[in-house]
């Protein structure tokens, strides 16, 4: 499923083409449930004719503010994809609907599964989805007091806790695990029992991971595009994600581990993130800076955080 860099990218990709443009109609394809409960007819009222203001993203949603209030909210779940096209092109694979713009230019959902929706929020449902999502993980709200303030109420497991949308938007599975590793920190730790330190590692791995990915333009495995058609290249970048039972931690060469947590496969270091935070093993890691075999940690893992 597009995590927050993915849907940041899509955004960033739409931004320049999108704002300021008029939507002339919106047009369904051969599965009119995309909408929601609204029907192709309702659709093209409530959006036909208006202006789109601008193009935000909030946790893993993508809102096109419209000039009348009105938000066309883009949800892609596990397949979907937004993608530019100019007149005429042809449609696209598995194509749901377009949002035709004044220029003859559209913007079009592909959807493999139809887990996607694209519906129109008035002002007030737009202030509801916001209000659902914790801080943002890339925002100035969100700093190391926050999170050490609110993990010290959670006592449920570290990495279930950091998935929770309303604890804090964005995050899923591929950037919790790179996160945690980076932060040498296992995915079954009770985040109310962090020190201090390891929420700073924390707040500082969640950033990084993120920034990196966006600068990569996103992960994709399978599905994912830009709004350009273009995949991501953070794949390369993965640390651990997918990699448990079948690949050596980076960092130490130790086997990495594959457990489940919360119905999430997880990947993490059993020697760089021991479940037991006073292992003898992770305290000669930290004040080293490497694991057994000698391997450095790369410049990310210890730069400083904002």
């Amino acid at each position: 499923m597009p995590e927050l860099p993915e849907v940041e990218t899509v955004r960033r990709t739409l931004e320049p083409r999108l704002v300021g443009r008029r939507i002339v109609a919106v047009r369904v394809g051969d599965f009119p449930g995309v909408f929601g409960p609204a029907s192709p007819e309702e659709m093209n009222a409530r959006v036909g004719g208006r202006v789109i203001v601008a193009v935000r993203r909030r946790a893993k949603y993508l809102l096109l503010e419209l000039d009348d209030g009105v938000a066309l909210m883009a949800h892609l779940r596990m397949t979907g994809s937004l993608e530019f096209a100019l007149a005429g092109t042809p449609p696209l694979r598995f194509e749901r609907c377009a949002i035709v713009l004044d220029d003859g230019s559209e913007v079009r959902f592909c959807d493999q599964r139809k887990f996607g929706r694209v519906v129109a929020l008035t002002a007030g449902e737009a202030r509801q989805l916001e209000h659902r999502f914790g801080p943002e993980p890339l925002s100035r709200h969100f700093t190391a007091a926050w999170l050490h303030g609110a993990l010290a109420r959670r006592r449920g497991k570290l990495k279930s806790v950091l998935l929770d949308q309303e604890f804090l938007a964005g995050l899923g599975n591929i950037y919790v695990d790179e996160a945690l590793f980076r932060a040498r920190l296992h995915p079954e730790r009770s985040g109310a029992d962090l020190t201090a330190d390891e929420v700073r590692r924390l707040h500082r791995a969640i950033r990084t991971v993120l920034r990196e990915a966006i600068e990569r333009r996103g992960t994709t495995f399978s599905s994912y595009r830009d709004a350009e058609g273009n995949a991501g290249e953070n794949q390369a970048n993965l640390r651990v994600y997918g990699r448990g039972g079948r690949g050596g931690c980076p960092r130490c060469g130790c086997p990495l581990e594959r457990i489940v947590v919360g119905g999430r496969g997880t990947s993490c270091c059993p020697r760089c993130q021991p479940r037991d935070p006073r292992s003898p093993r992770l305290r000669r890691v930290s004040q080293r800076g490497e694991g057994a075999t000698g391997v450095t940690p790369s410049a990310t893992d210890e730069q400083p955080g904002d």
